[in-house]
């Protein structure tokens, strides 16, 4: 396993970080565990959750996977790991997460802190993430801005402010932002430039073969601010792995949730999975390897976040760290992508 310095931080991370949204949902917690332990033998150090998973969020399950996290964790060394945590937004519903209270101000997100340190066992947050923004922007799914929809929000030096209080207490260390666009980037680095608070370092978006919209909307920002992308979704909820094209009611969470994945239901998802599947039978790969092997040689991705609902999966991402990238296959997927741009933004 390679590692790489996260953003302007000073954490030392892997190329590949563990997501564990399936914990308490998908999985189990011994098979989360197993999870774990495998990522541990293969040289991960980076893990990332939230204080809503499992998903999809109910209010049967909220929580679980902290907690399965936090009961694996106590059991390590602590200054072994990286741990990436994330605080629920505004406006997102899920009033059984701190009873609705998700506005980003100071109280808040000390509550949600607090509860995730509590569930994860530990005495400090590696990574603390805002898990989507505040304010009204289109997400998971929605690609466009509708200014009808607008709402209060808090403002990101207020936001920064009640940030570094918990940084100077040493209950987080660093922070990042996720789901976010190029606007509220720019609000916390200049919030954190005019009034000396601190920086954000990562953000966390999705990213794959069929959704590069942060190519052209965040790239440039985030390279010229020294900001890190760890990017969630490479397998695209699992289109990428051509299973759902291979037979459409596979076992998996777009057939088992209904309304789970509507970034994905739009009409050149499945003409551009096929073609992706049709390149990697083309250079002796499976669609899992070539769609993994993509994003893990992007120059501007620092850590990517892969899931898993059992160890067989997992390894499969883990040994495709390993595939070769070459100028053909870069090629080739250029030309797929012109043809096929961003289907599922």
């Amino acid at each position: 396993m390679d590692y790489i310095t996260l953003g302007q931080s000073d954490l030392r991370v892997s190329r590949i970080c563990l997501g564990t949204m399936t914990f308490g949902q998908q999985n189990n917690e011994a098979e989360a565990h197993s999870q774990l332990d495998l990522a541990r033998e293969r040289g991960i150090n980076f893990l990332d959750t939230a204080e809503m998973y499992p998903v999809p969020p109910r209010a049967e399950t909220v929580h679980r996977t902290e907690e399965y996290v936090g009961r694996w964790l106590e059991r390590q060394p602590r200054e072994a790991w990286v741990v990436a945590t994330k605080a629920v937004g505004g406006s997102r519903g899920m009033r059984w997460v701190r009873e609705g209270r998700h506005a980003f101000t100071r109280a808040n997100l000390r509550e949600a802190v607090e509860g995730s340190l509590r569930r994860l066992r530990t005495d400090y947050i590696d990574l603390y993430q805002l898990h989507w923004p505040e304010r009204n922007t289109p997400m998971f799914g929605r690609f466009i801005y509708e200014p009808s929809e607008e709402r209060d929000f808090t403002p990101a030096r207020e936001t920064l402010e009640a940030l570094a209080e918990l940084i100077d207490e040493g209950k987080i260390r660093h922070i990042g932002l996720s789901n976010e666009w190029p606007w509220g980037v720019m609000q916390f680095l200049n919030a954190a430039r005019e009034y000396d608070l601190p920086r954000v370092v990562t953000v966390q978006n999705a990213y794959n073969l069929i959704n590069r919209t942060y190519e052209t909307a965040l790239l440039e920002m985030c390279h010229r601010e020294g900001l890190a992308l760890i990017p969630y979704s490479p397998l695209a909820f699992g289109h990428l792995s051509g299973k759902y094209h291979r037979d459409p009611k596979a076992h998996g969470r777009v057939t088992d949730f209904a309304g789970f994945a509507q970034r994905y239901e739009k009409p050149n998802v499945g003409p551009a999975v096929a073609e992706y599947m049709a390149l990697a039978e083309a250079h002796g790969l499976t669609p899992t390897q070539l769609a993994l092997a993509f994003v893990y040689n992007r120059w501007f991705v620092a850590s990517t976040i892969v899931g898993a609902t059992s160890v067989e999966q997992l390894t499969e991402d883990l040994d495709a760290y390993s595939v070769p990238w070459n100028d053909e296959l870069e090629q080739a997927v250029q030309a797929l992508h012109l043809r096929f741009y961003n289907p599922a933004p």
